[in-house]
């Protein structure tokens, strides 16, 4: 019994109350680790009864979660606070980045902090980061903490995005943004684009101080929100090139979406986007707009260096197969299972 308690455990995956719209990260990544994993573990799926918003619901949520507990827990990332009440020894906690901290001060730097950071890693078996960068953010945030019980494992790209080949279209080439928050970076991106004849599309909450900017710049330029998986892969695939030169990053999924698809990439040199890409794409400085324009150009104009990313980025999918992104995710659970 004590056997198939480690070679099967029972996980609880813990998940954020499901949103309408935009769950493109945390949602895909654990449903397909556990349909992988289905056969080595048995697993249990738990979503918050109410969304992260005031001290009541987020209480009733741990209260909730603490009554749901397996062999292993695993807090999936966004509601890291419900760590609060869960087995230390049984729980994991993956942490997708540090963004809550690097734009806050103050007393609210302060309390998010306290529980999405501090009580989850100091109530955590182990902690997960999904790059080397967030590792390294976690750290910067919390000194001292044994930088072994953090493991890094990384996201895995969707097998539904596949190779997909089509003509560069020179003359006025489609280019994607995905994403529409601060951190993306468009303004500078639109600066970047004046005078280039291109059709910017961006996949993102509408934006009247960025429209503004296009339509000042002369840019054509096409919205979309609230896509589908189908949709979303047929945007990348009526592109040519995947623009994303972000100021902050997590991890940076679409580096490798496009990868996938064959769409050559500009990405920001900062972060964990060159530990996605490698030498997948091309790298450019985020806060200089001439080196935004000039690494655009570049991938629009030369034609073998842009064929080279292209090959390069089916290559670099394969370190981020979800095969072998299950199976990290396996072993973790039995090493907890095991120390218990």
């Amino acid at each position: 019994m004590e056997n198939n308690r480690v070679n099967k455990p029972d996980v609880a995956f813990f998940l954020r109350k499901p949103r309408k719209v935009g769950n493109y990260s945390v949602e895909f990544i654990f449903e397909d680790v556990k349909e992988r994993l289905k056969d080595k573990i048995k697993a249990y799926t738990f979503y918050s009864t109410y969304e992260s918003a005031g001290l009541f619901k987020r209480l009733s949520n741990c209260i909730e979660a603490a009554r749901r507990q397996k062999t292993v827990n695993h807090v999936t990332g966004d509601i890291n606070y419900i760590g609060l009440l869960l087995s230390k020894k049984r729980t994991i906690h993956t942490i997708l980045d540090c963004v809550f901290l690097n734009s806050t001060s103050g007393i609210k730097h302060k309390i998010l902090k306290l529980f999405w950071l501090t009580i989850p890693l100091n109530r955590s078996a182990y902690v997960t980061a999904i790059s080397q960068a967030t590792k390294e953010e976690i750290l910067k945030y919390k000194k001292n903490y044994p930088s072994d019980k953090i493991v890094v494992i990384p996201v895995a790209i969707s097998d539904k995005f596949k190779r997909k080949d089509k003509p560069f279209n020179k003359s006025k080439p489609v280019i994607l943004q995905v994403g529409a928050a601060h951190n993306k970076n468009i303004p500078r991106l639109i600066e970047a684009l004046k005078g280039i004849e291109c059709e910017l599309h961006i996949v993102g909450k509408h934006n009247e101080e960025y429209e503004a900017l296009l339509k000042q710049a002369n840019i054509d330029y096409v919205y979309k929100w609230g896509l589908t998986d189908e949709e979303m892969i047929r945007k990348y695939e009526e592109a040519d090139l995947l623009a994303f030169v972000s100021t902050y990053e997590g991890f940076g999924m679409p580096i490798l979406e496009a990868n996938a698809v064959g769409r050559p990439v500009v990405t920001a040199n900062i972060l964990s986007m060159p530990e996605v890409a490698a030498d997948a794409a091309c790298l450019v400085d985020p806060y200089d707009v001439s080196a935004i324009r000039q690494g655009i150009l570049k991938v629009i104009n030369d034609d073998i260096y842009r064929d080279t990313l292209v090959q390069k980025g089916f290559d670099n999918i394969r370190r981020f197969d979800p095969a072998l992104i299950a199976d990290e995710y396996l072993a973790l659970y039995k090493k907890v299972v095991a120390n218990q």
